[in-house]
């Protein structure tokens, strides 16, 4: 007998406005309340307000709905300083009070390794920072709208490709904002503006950066006009023809220090974003893991050597392992400029089986790990096996730190030290610092 493919039927989601109780925030700052049992995530409620909302998603296990008003205000929420926050993506905690921000992040993190690592332990003190003009790079969108033919410049709007233009930060690094206005009133009279692709700012401790992505060649006064820009903004300039392409047309390359490192990096390098919390995050690390003259110690993720130079200072040697070859090699002439002889850098797929690599056959008496927002699930299994007493765990994703720390505590480390680092504030973006120790050692 032929069967039939038979759609289901949508739900019809009840767009009454209804009104509800918050009761907590998640890990990523949205408010959670309850309907008959079920979450609702509300983007900018607080927990013991009474909101008015409409729902726009319903599943079976949650449901989403935007905020319409806020009927009983908590007395954790302020008004926002930027008054482009209701539309800009890129913040979602100006609403709350910033010790509040920590207050929750930190207990974000608390139950998140309570829930999928089984461990309580009372958090160290968090690392933070200035609020404000703590960014020190930026991805400016740019977009001509076809509709108005006028240029948009700056950030994507909340849960939109939209963009809402920009020319005032108050998060971002003051001479990189200083710079806004100027760069959007450049670039609307250049010729194809609907062939510009972004802006990119940077700032390093030597120069400003600016990157501009072109999908047409500039005319020669175009270019001239950006090169003159840069020049009376003391700022280095790269053009990027291509996605794997970077031209450096005026001024010289970026650094950065650390920990007595001088740490050269290309605009499109990943670097820390906040600059005073990553230098309290280096040496809380080098703290944490005890580093001794006789010291073996390896770094995972290494990237540019945000860690690893700071480490081979303190210790007999290090290996730094990342996955992109550029950045090895890069990480390589950073060392060979500080004059650092004691570490080396290798390239590997860290999702993969390390046991074969030559560098893993020898032992380590500590390892870092600092890996992107996958975590390191494969990799964390092998770590025992290199010897490692003291382990430092640097996060940007609460959630896979968790789940990797059950691997890291059934290879039998145990959980000494947990802290939480205010990376970005006025979001809903943490990161974490753990130490595991192996056994009962201290």
């Amino acid at each position: 007998m032929a069967r039939f493919f038979q759609p289901k039927k949508k739900t019809q989601i009840d767009t009454k406005h209804q009104s509800m109780k918050v009761e907590k925030l998640d890990h990523q700052g949205v408010g959670i309340a309850y309907s008959s049992g079920k979450p609702v995530f509300i983007e900018g409620a607080l927990p013991n307000e009474q909101v008015l909302v409409q729902l726009t998603e319903s599943k079976s296990k949650y449901a989403r709905a935007n905020l319409i008003k806020v009927q009983t205000s908590s007395d954790e929420r302020v008004k926002p300083f930027c008054p482009h926050y209701e539309q800009c993506g890129g913040c979602n905690l100006q609403h709350l009070e910033e010790s509040a921000q920590l207050k929750y992040k930190q207990q974000a993190l608390s139950g998140l390794m309570r829930k999928f690592a089984g461990q309580t332990l009372e958090l160290a003190s968090p690392i933070t920072g200035e609020s404000l003009g703590y960014r020190r790079r930026a991805r400016v969108s740019v977009m001509l709208d076809k509709k108005t033919r006028k240029l948009q410049f700056g950030f994507r709007r909340k849960q939109s490709k939209q963009i809402v233009t920009v020319t005032n930060c108050p998060v971002l690094d003051s001479d990189l904002n200083a710079m806004l206005p100027g760069l959007y009133q450049l670039l609307q009279g250049f010729s194809h503006q609907e062939a510009i692709g972004h802006v990119e700012l940077v700032k390093g401790d030597n120069t400003k950066v600016i990157v501009l992505r072109h999908l047409k060649p500039l005319s020669s006064k175009e270019q001239q006009q950006l090169e003159n820009f840069a020049s009376d903004n003391q700022a280095t300039l790269y053009l990027m023809p291509q996605t794997d392409r970077l031209d450096l047309v005026l001024g010289e390359e970026a650094n950065y220090q650390e920990v007595g490192a001088t740490i050269p990096f290309a605009p499109n390098n990943f670097i820390q974003v906040n600059q005073v919390v990553n230098q309290k995050m280096v040496a809380q690390a080098l703290d944490w893991l005890e580093l001794e003259s006789t010291d073996h110690i390896l770094d995972l993720f290494c990237g540019l050597g945000n860690f690893s130079l700071p480490i081979a200072k303190q210790v007999q040697s290090v290996i730094g392992v990342e996955g992109v070859e550029a950045m090895v090699e890069k990480a390589s002439q950073n060392a060979h400029l500080n004059l650092i002889d004691n570490v080396s850098f290798y390239q590997a797929n860290l999702e993969q089986d390390m046991s074969s690599m030559a560098w893993a056959s020898k032992k380590f008496d500590k390892i870092l790990l600092d890996p992107a927002r996958a975590g390191a699930s494969g990799i964390v299994d092998q770590l025992a096996n290199l010897g490692a007493r003291r382990v430092v765990y640097v996060s940007c994703n609460p959630a896979t730190l968790a789940r990797d720390s059950q691997s890291l505590l059934e290879q039998g480390y145990q959980l000494q030290k947990l802290g939480m680092l205010d990376m970005f504030p006025h979001t809903g973006h943490l990161e974490s610092m753990a130490l595991f120790v192996m056994g009962s050692a201290k």
